[in-house]
């Protein structure tokens, strides 16, 4: 068990403004505790500790009968303790260890076709998202990738160029999108990228005019078998773990909701396709939409929260429809502050991940509604998003 001398004399004072996590088993229910982090009946809990109240959250843990199995820091400079049952392992089992449950990091492919010379892909299916009575017009689109290298993984983007000119005479720059499919695309046969498209309009604030998007409108507007130039894919930063048994916290609005179809497609529908990844860890979804009707993907994220109910939890924040607490409109930083003290919870675990994607302005809200989360245990929240970064467990990509 570990105890007031685990960190050691010596490195007291890098230490002094560091946070821990505490992996706690065998905490007992006693409702008279006074401590301010959930309690749970059997399993770990991940306990966040700054070093100045390290003493006194272990004498409490150690009254409750817990027992501290791992200490691992939360700030640079330093790699994460051992854990006390790791550390009792022979040589030769931790070696065996590593060489049969180590998972090969999946190979991210960048920019394999580019503006000056895309691949040109073929649109096979199209259908509207938005059902009757919705805000607005939002398509899924896929494209045929048949006879070139194009490929890709959950997470990434590619970029399309539409046709024609600009006002200018230059021809029209590449726009980025989401992919919302996953690696093995909507067929599963690894011949197709699919994308969720909202066409953008809107009214000139001077003339009144209806202005329309570009590339939104052109993508809207495709039928079967119409060409489309692609260049990618791109990016890095949206990327799922390796990790089976990683939790995943997603955070959307309208077509942010993107990325994460692809990791849900990925977690839950792909069965005996993927004999490489079988998730096992929590997936957390908030949904921010409009009205109702604007639920993309509705009836197969709700099949999916009903099938896998220990795996795949679903949230709504219908802004249109729903209440928050002050009588307001429900938004999506108020959805995730009513629920902001088990996502504090959740985000103690080393391998929890959190993805933002959708409108820029919700972060702010986000931010507010962990922050006071964290304030709770006596953590400041900036600081431990940006280690959650720095350790690639915050993913953010608005727009």
């Amino acid at each position: 068990m570990y105890n007031s001398s685990t960190t050691g004399t010596s490195n007291i004072t890098q230490y002094n403004n560091r946070v821990f996590v505490f992996e706690v088993v065998g905490l007992s229910q006693n409702t008279n505790s006074n401590l301010n982090y959930a309690i749970r009946s059997s399993g770990s809990t991940f306990i966040t500790v700054p070093y100045n109240r390290m003493t006194q959250e272990m004498r409490r843990i150690n009254r409750l009968g817990g027992q501290i199995v791992s200490i691992k820091p939360l700030s640079n400079g330093s790699s994460p303790e051992v854990s006390k049952s790791e550390a009792q392992q022979p040589t030769q089992n931790k070696k065996s260890k590593s060489m049969t449950q180590g998972k090969a990091k999946t190979k991210v492919p960048v920019n394999i076709y580019r503006p000056k010379d895309p691949f040109i892909g073929k649109c096979i299916d199209i259908y509207d998202l938005v059902d009757e009575g919705g805000v607005g017009i939002c398509r899924h689109m896929t494209f045929d990738l048949s006879g070139g290298d194009l490929h890709y993984v959950e997470g990434q983007s590619i970029g399309i160029i539409p046709p024609g000119t600009d006002d200018k005479g230059n021809s029209h720059k590449l726009r980025l999108y989401s992919i919302a499919s996953t690696r093995h695309g909507d067929n599963l046969d690894d011949k197709t990228v699919s994308l969720c498209v909202r066409k953008l309009e809107y009214k000139h604030p001077e003339t009144g005019e209806l202005v329309e998007g570009v590339c939104s409108t052109y993508l809207c507007n495709l039928k079967p078998g119409d060409d489309v130039a692609i260049t990618g894919p791109v990016g890095k930063e949206m990327l799922l773990p390796d990790d089976e048994d990683a939790n995943i916290i997603m955070i959307a609005t309208g077509t942010g909701i993107a990325p994460f179809r692809a990791y849900l497609w990925r977690m839950f529908k792909e069965g005996d396709l993927n004999p490489d990844y079988n998730f096992k860890g929590k997936a957390w979804l908030f949904f921010g939409i409009p009205k109702t009707p604007n639920i993309l993907y509705k009836e197969d994220l709700e099949a999916m929260a009903e099938k896998y109910p220990d795996n795949f939890r679903l949230d709504y924040a219908i802004s249109r429809e729903q209440q928050n607490s002050e009588g307001g409109k429900m938004y999506i930083q108020h959805r995730i502050a009513e629920h902001a003290d088990k996502l504090w919870e959740l985000m103690q675990n080393p391998k929890t991940h959190t993805y933002i994607c959708g409108l820029k302005g919700m972060e702010d809200g986000i931010d507010e509604a962990l922050g006071a989360a964290a304030s709770k245990h006596d953590v400041d929240w900036i600081p431990f998003r940006k280690q959650m970064k720095k350790e690639h467990r915050w993913h953010v990509e608005t727009y």
